[in-house]
C-alpha cells in the first residue's frame, strides 16, 4: 500500500504555469496603468492594506460568516480524536476544530498557516457520513492546511483584487471628468480584462488544489474509496437542498470540499472545483496505484 506523501509533478507543473500566466497578466496590467499615468502606487497600497487584513484575519472572518463555533475536545471527542490521528499521519500541528449548524453537508479549512488553521464541518455532514467517510473528508481539509492553500490563493488573488478595486474606483472618480476621459476608459477596460482573466486563472488554480487535497487525503488515510464515497454522498445531497440555502452558501464555495451550487452557477469554467466525475476518476487511479505498490 502506498502510504508515502509524494510530490505530484504534473500538478506542480500546472501550478507553475498558472502562476506564470498570472504574473504575465499582472505585469502587463501594471505597464498599462503606468503608461496612462494613473496613481498606481496609491491604488496598490490601498488594495495591499485590504488584502493584509484579509490574510491575517481570514480565519475569523470565515468563521463569523458561516456561523462556525469552535468546539473543545470534551464537546466533540470523536471529531477531535479523528483529527488528532490524522495530524500525526500528516505531520501537522493540530488545528482548532469548529462546527457549523447547517443543512448543507460540507467541510472547510481556513487559516493562513498550519499553526493558525481551523477545520470545520457542518452538522449535516456529521449526520450523513460514516466514520471512514468523515475521516477522509477531514484528511482532505488537512491537506489544504498542509499545502497552505489559503496563503497561496490570497497571494494569487492580489492583483485581481486591485483590478476589481480599480473598476469601481475609476467609475466613481472618473465618471464625470471629461479631461482624460479616454485614459480613464482604457484603464477601466484593462481593469475589467485583468479581473476576468485573473478570476479564471485563480479558479483553475483552485481546481488544481482540490485535486492535490484529494490525493493527500488518499495518501493519509490509505483508502481513496472512502473519499469517493463521501464525495458522492455530499454531491447527491446537494440536489435535495433548497435553492435559497445553496445561494446563501455560495460565497464559501472556494473553501468547501463540494461547492454549494444553485442552478444559476453551473458553468465549469467559473467553478472553484473539478467535476465530481474527474475527482472520482483521479481517486480511482490513485487506488489502482496503491494496489500495485
Amino acid at each position: 500500500m502506498m502510504k508515502k506523501w509524494q510530490r505530484d509533478r504534473g500538478l506542480a507543473a500546472r501550478m507553475f504555469l498558472t502562476m506564470f500566466l498570472l504574473g504575465a497578466v499582472y505585469i502587463t496590467f501594471i505597464a498599462v496603468l503606468a503608461y496612462l499615468g494613473l496613481p498606481t502606487g496609491s491604488i496598490i497600497l490601498v488594495a495591499g492594506i485590504m488584502l493584509f487584513a484579509q490574510y491575517y484575519f481570514s480565519d475569523k472572518m470565515v468563521l463569523m460568516s458561516t456561523g462556525a463555533r469552535v468546539v473543545s475536545e470534551s464537546e466533540e471527542p470523536q471529531l477531535h480524536g479523528i483529527i488528532s490521528r490524522l495530524c500525526i499521519e500528516a505531520d501537522l500541528p493540530k488545528p482548532k476544530v469548529a462546527i457549523v449548524k447547517s443543512s448543507i453537508p460540507n467541510a472547510f479549512a481556513t487559516g493562513r498557516s498550519p499553526k493558525k488553521a481551523v477545520v470545520a464541518v457542518t452538522t449535516s455532514l456529521m449526520q450523513k457520513l460514516n466514520q471512514n467517510e468523515l475521516t477522509a473528508v477531514l484528511a482532505h481539509e488537512l491537506t489544504h492546511v498542509k499545502n497552505r492553500d489559503v496563503m497561496v490563493l490570497t497571494i494569487a488573488s492580489f492583483f485581481s483584487t486591485i483590478a476589481f478595486f480599480l473598476v469601481r474606483y475609476l467609475i466613481f472618480f472618473g465618471g464625470g471628468n471629461r479631461r482624460g476621459g479616454g485614459q480613464i476608459m482604457i484603464a477601466w477596460i484593462a481593469s475589467i480584462a485583468v479581473w476576468i482573466v485573473s478570476s479564471l486563472l485563480i479558479r483553475a488554480l483552485s481546481r488544481y488544489r482540490e485535486f492535490a487535497a484529494d490525493r493527500g487525503a488518499a495518501v493519509i488515510t490509505g483508502h481513496p474509496s472512502h473519499l469517493v464515497s463521501a464525495l458522492q454522498k455530499i454531491s447527491g445531497a446537494m440536489g435535495r437542498i433548497p435553492t435559497d440555502d445553496l445561494r446563501k452558501a455560495e460565497g464559501m464555495n472556494a473553501f468547501y470540499i463540494i461547492p454549494a451550487i444553485s442552478g444559476s452557477t453551473v458553468m465549469a469554467l467559473f467553478s472553484t472545483h473539478p467535476s465530481l466525475e474527474k475527482r472520482v476518476a483521479a481517486l480511482e487511479k490513485i487506488s489502482r496505484q496503491m494496489e500495485m505498490a
